[in-house]
């Protein structure tokens, strides 16, 4: 707007309402699951099911996070998922750093929904796919980035 290669309207017409409307929401649904215990609950089922063991939470709550942000925005499943990480991480009295970057990566990998990501439904249309045809690429593209997200993130920021 300030060089005027855009005006303002075309701006605010540009902004997607429907986006915006899903991370309002889960910015209220993550701080409800905070307030009402439903994190520290989630948290508590989730590390049960772990075993205890760090990396088999964190490598639960990536393919947690990756499934849901293919049903909702990568923000939304980020903002969602991050008061459950961190109790997980405060229940087994681990650094909370291996657990946001396994959000943030797991939020990135949409790669099995057109609905996930932004970039994914820029391409869906035009590009004349249909959505078997992401499910049979992003599917296996999400399984290879979990098992080397679970290796690798431990490794680059330890618990």
């Amino acid at each position: 707007m300030m060089t005027r290669c855009i005006t303002f309207s075309q701006a605010y017409r540009s902004v997607d309402m429907q986006v915006l409307l899903v991370i309002i929401a889960a910015f209220g649904i993550g701080k409800a699951m905070e307030k009402t215990g439903a994190a520290e609950f989630i948290a508590t089922q989730m590390v049960g099911l772990g075993g205890g063991s760090p990396k088999m939470v964190l490598s639960m709550l990536y393919i947690t996070t990756s499934i849901l942000t293919e049903m909702v925005t990568n923000n939304a499943a980020a903002l969602i998922l991050w008061p459950i990480s961190l109790a997980m991480a405060n229940q087994m009295g681990v650094s909370w750093m291996p657990f946001a970057f396994a959000i943030m990566m797991g939020a990135s990998a949409s790669f099995a929904t057109p609905i996930g990501y932004q970039c994914n439904m820029m391409v869906f249309g035009p590009g004349g796919y249909r959505f078997s045809d992401f499910l049979k690429i992003g599917v296996p593209m999400n399984l290879i980035a979990w098992v080397i997200m679970s290796f690798l993130i431990p490794i680059m920021w330890p618990f």
